[in-house]
């Protein structure tokens, strides 16, 4: 009984205390919040994030500042050393998003002890698919105040002053910025070079007051063209809609091996490795053509290599998808390739191209056009005034640059790569790249009249997609080999115009047909030939005069 009632008496002013806190203060009810799993609230006004930033802290000394930009994302500081004189410093975070471009991590340091300050740029999203190479025209002074997203694998290059800046620390930068950190760099050792050094330090002023002519716009420096090239495909130039096409350029590529290497998707060993299997892989085709040669004569003709059929005894190429054996561009892994030729009524045959690898997910595809090289170009201009236009088959080739000028829109060569598709799917395409790549709506730093043109542009296009608007489509192909489908053929196409103009010399440079010979080239090898074997015979002979 005792026992029942020491109980009895602990319950009591147990049950007294949970009546005192339920008219006075919480405790109770504190104490076991206390006791439960606290909840993080990823919602928290801003006056709650500021109350709690001196105070919060995680595993890895992560610490909210309580600032944060306009969409949201927060301001985290961290204590890190500072490399200039050792004590401890501050280095705050933000994890944002570029207008036109991608998601970015800004990191600025800060040394209350020596009062070093340093600011970087890391991208935040993987490494892409193929390296970029933006090209902007620089004509007038706003062109030198636009955004340039340079990442730590990004070399820059103006070309008239024939200066590269050499990868380095990721910036968030414009072009006056790259051009006026570059003449601080250059005056740090000056004073020294002039004493030690005076003739590399009048070339070097020479320079800076060149550079410096550039920045101020004077007379007789622009235009000037800004070259952006990032194997990592995470750089970037702003880009103004409206703009004519000659100011800005953007154009993807596949990495070479050393480019990998430098990246660090593979290692040298693996290059080496694999281009070793590669050229056994070809001299063992050599030796097995070879071969066939002697062992069946008259069956000279060379056949391709790798291809895995089906064994029939007759292939019809027309009707079946042939697959490769190929080489992954992004790891050098074997991978498959398939193709399938298709034929293009009132035009010519077609190669559609789908490459998959298994290993690291790299996915391409690509449209080539078959036949010989036209002596001309070609221009087509289609007039779109019906909603059944945009049903219609168009081939965009990469050679082929697309102008809609009631639309504003101007693709120079080798955007989108070879597409075969409908007007309409072109136009989509175009737009979700836009959407994409491109624009960021949610952007706070915008500026109005920018996000106004883009509005109306979108607006445009998304009209010109659902048919309530018409437009005229300009092609320009130096290949000839961009189509769209003649809805009239045989008949001509009211429509439609094409015709055909000799190719500029600049065009068949840049195709590479200017240095291409496809007739004697026996004979001017057989003279190279002589002229070497012959070379030896007039050394000997001199020497044995002697």
């Amino acid at each position: 009984m005792q026992h029942s009632s020491e109980e009895h008496i602990d319950k009591k002013p147990r049950r007294m205390s949970q009546e005192t806190a339920n008219t006075t203060q919480p405790t109770q009810t504190t104490v076991q919040a206390t006791e439960e799993p606290k909840k993080e609230n990823l919602f928290q006004t801003v006056g709650e994030i500021a109350a709690e930033a001196d105070a919060e802290e995680d595993d890895q000394g992560l610490r909210k500042t309580g600032a944060e930009d306009a969409q949201g994302h927060a301001v985290q500081e961290v204590d890190s050393l500072c490399m200039r004189c050792g004590e401890t410093g501050v280095t705050r975070l933000l994890l944002t998003s570029i207008p036109y471009f991608k998601e970015i991590v800004l990191m600025s340091f800060a040394c209350p002890h020596c009062g070093f300050r340093n600011s970087e740029i890391q991208p935040a999203s993987e490494i892409q698919e193929k390296g970029s190479r933006y090209v902007l025209k620089i004509e007038n002074a706003e062109d030198l105040s636009r955004q340039v997203v340079k990442s730590d694998s990004c070399s820059c290059k103006f070309v008239e002053l024939d200066i590269e800046i050499p990868p380095g620390r990721g910036q968030l930068i414009s072009p006056e910025g790259l051009l006026t950190e570059m003449i601080e760099n250059l005056q740090v050792d000056q004073p020294q070079r002039k004493t030690l050094q005076p003739e590399v330090y009048e070339k070097i002023e020479e320079l800076i007051v060149k550079v410096q002519k550039y920045i101020n716009c004077e007379p007789g420096t622009l235009p000037t063209t800004l070259i952006v090239d990032d194997p990592s495909g995470n750089s970037w130039i702003e880009y103004v809609p409206g703009e004519p096409q000659h100011k800005w350029s953007c154009t993807h590529y596949a990495r070479t091996p050393a480019q990998n290497v430098q990246l660090g998707l593979i290692s040298a060993d693996e290059v080496a490795y694999r281009e070793q299997q590669i050229q056994k892989e070809k001299d063992e085709a050599a030796k097995n053509l070879v071969k066939h040669a002697h062992t069946e004569p008259g069956h000279d003709n060379p056949r391709a290599t790798g291809l895995v059929s089906d064994q029939s005894e007759i292939e019809n190429f027309s009707n079946e998808v042939e697959t490769f054996r190929a080489t992954c561009s992004g790891c050098y892994s074997p991978c498959e390739t398939h193709m399938k030729l298709v034929n293009i009524p009132h035009f010519k045959d077609v190669v559609i191209m789908s490459t998959v690898c298994d290993h690291c997910g790299y996915k391409s595809n690509e449209v080539k056009t078959g036949g010989e090289i036209p002596d001309h170009g070609s221009k087509i201009t289609l007039v779109c005034d019906d909603p059944e236009d945009l049903a219609r088959d168009i081939l965009k080739s990469e050679t082929c640059g697309m102008n809609i000028p009631e639309l504003s829109l101007d693709l120079t060569p080798g955007t989108l790569g070879g597409r075969f598709t409908t007007i309409e799917g072109l136009l989509k395409q175009v737009r979700d790249e836009l959407h994409s790549r491109v624009y960021t709506q949610t952007s706070d730093s915008m500026a109005p009249s920018t996000k106004s043109r883009w509005i109306v542009f979108f607006d445009n296009l998304d009209k010109a997609i659902d048919g309530k608007t018409k437009f005229t489509i300009l092609m320009t192909d130096p290949l000839s080999s961009s189509y769209i489908q003649n809805v009239y053929a045989p008949d001509a196409d009211p429509n439609m115009t094409i015709e055909e103009y000799p190719r500029t010399a600049e065009e068949n440079e840049e195709l590479g047909l200017t240095d291409m010979k496809t007739e004697n080239y026996e004979v001017d090898q057989n003279i190279i030939d002589d002229s070497a074997d012959a070379a030896p015979e007039h050394t000997e002979t001199g020497t044995s005069n002697q």
